[in-house]
């Protein structure tokens, strides 16, 4: 599908997406906590999809209500196949990977797209410490994954992702294995240089709400787990072999999205005023941090209870810090590329195992657009406010390159058109049509 987006000024209020981390964790406590959760406000980009579909694999029962719900019957990892597709989810396959092997049946576990070439290591060199065997294709997918896994005090490298983290602390909660009663049990997982803290604390949230056994966290460098209270309320069949989860029901909201409302910020900034509702200004979501870009940037800032407003004025060069929060950097590029001077950004070595090496395509990208990026080790200089120029630009099948260069397209000198524009779908498969609902001139061809 191709993008033709034409400049236009935009204006109106529209509802953020929905959270595919909020969502994706979600999915996964309901099918390990048990009982019954329903799911209000779901999300429906592919990522959403395939973790609905990983937990249906590993034996939740899922259905939509006629109120748009989701509800989700669990009963802990009792899988109904010995193969699970992880699509293209990035968070998928890292946090459901460890939850996978809390059983003792030999799965299978694949993805697609770009998500293949992404490094696994972290499995081939963990997973075998908690007596689970695996074995992968070169440290890339797919792998092969038997446990159950048994939680052990271990010590992880947090500087590549913090989502093998959210993984672990699923598993080690939901995991009964060694722990039947008696004496309280203690396990601890030591991480070193963790990056994204905030999307940890998200993890750590929803497991709260979902009344998992949430670990104590000693500055997220140690995480701490007591299974004394974890395994007193479990219901035993006779012959204590195997745990089966009590009966409850939990309510779950999904936030909004700031990874997608930050677009739809940033295109207020540009092309605005646009107000955004549904961004909770105290999500431990570490895109909320786009706030701080745009107000340093000079944009129009106006926030309440329900929705923030943001509007364009003389955007200038600001400096900003993205190592925890690396998903920013599209948005970021393209309120920079209308800031007068150059902005910094700092955190490039994060990219390097996204959908696409983001750095590489957004200076590429970008550059097509007549915006020069300077790469420097671990910092992004943008050089902003010298024009954009109309052009054609290709997603690399990266979903925020898309929607990074259809927002950059509503001031440029011309229209932008966009080569494989249905990236999107990954993350926000409505963004085109909100755009337009903005009032911008988008155009779709398929």
């Amino acid at each position: 599908m191709r993008a033709v987006i034409q400049p236009s000024h935009i204006s109106g209020t529209i509802p953020a997406p929905a959270s595919k981390s909020s969502m994706q964790r979600a999915c996964a406590a309901a099918l390990l906590c048990g009982g019954t959760s329903i799911i209000h406000n779901p999300g429906n980009s592919n990522d959403d999809k395939a973790a609905l579909k990983i937990i249906e694999a590993l034996g939740a029962i899922t259905s939509e209500e006629t109120n748009g719900s989701l509800l989700i019957k669990g009963n802990g990892v009792q899988p109904v196949t010995n193969l699970v597709n992880n699509g293209e989810s990035g968070l998928g396959i890292r946090m459901f990977t460890p939850i996978i092997a809390l059983s003792d049946q030999a799965i299978s576990i694949n993805g697609e797209g770009s998500l293949l070439q992404r490094p696994m290591d972290f499995f081939d060199e963990i997973l075998p410490q908690l007596d689970v065997s695996i074995s992968s294709n070169s440290g890339k997918l797919p792998i092969q994954v038997q446990g159950p896994l048994q939680p052990k005090n271990i010590e992880i490298d947090g500087s590549l992702s913090s989502q093998f983290l959210t993984g672990l602390l699923m598993a080690y909660s939901a995991s009964t294995f060694p722990f039947k009663g008696g004496e309280t049990t203690t396990v601890t997982i030591k991480v070193k240089d963790l990056k994204s803290k905030p999307y940890i604390a998200l993890t750590l949230d929803v497991m709260k709400k979902f009344g998992m056994n949430v670990p104590g966290n000693q500055n997220y460098e140690t995480f701490v787990f007591n299974y004394a209270a974890s395994t007193a309320s479990l219901e035993t069949r006779p012959d204590d072999s195997v745990a089966r989860l009590p009966a409850k029901l939990i309510n779950y909201t999904v936030e909004g999205d700031w990874s997608g409302g930050a677009f739809l910020l940033v295109a207020g900034a540009i092309g605005g005023p646009v107000t955004v509702k549904g961004l909770d200004i105290a999500s431990t979501q570490a895109d909320s941090a786009v706030m701080q870009a745009l107000i340093d940037s000079g944009a129009l800032v106006s926030i309440s209870d329900e929705q923030i407003t943001i509007a364009p004025a003389l955007l200038k060069a600001f400096h900003f810090n993205a190592t925890d929060c690396p998903d920013l950097f599209p948005p970021l590029v393209v309120l920079a590329s209308y800031c007068a001077g150059t902005t910094v950004i700092q955190g490039v070595t994060r990219l390097t195992h996204k959908e696409s090496n983001r750095a590489l395509t957004l200076q590429e990208e970008f550059g097509k657009m007549g915006i020069e990026i300077i790469l420097q080790e671990d910092l992004m200089l943008i050089k902003g406010n010298t024009g954009l120029k109309a052009a054609t630009v290709h997603s690399r099948h990266d979903h925020r390159i898309a929607m990074a260069c259809a927002v950059a397209a509503l001031k440029a000198g011309g229209s932008i058109t966009i080569e494989d524009a249905e990236a999107i779908n990954k993350s926000y498969p409505g963004f085109y049509k909100d755009m337009q609902l903005l009032g911008a001139a988008v155009s779709l061809y398929y």
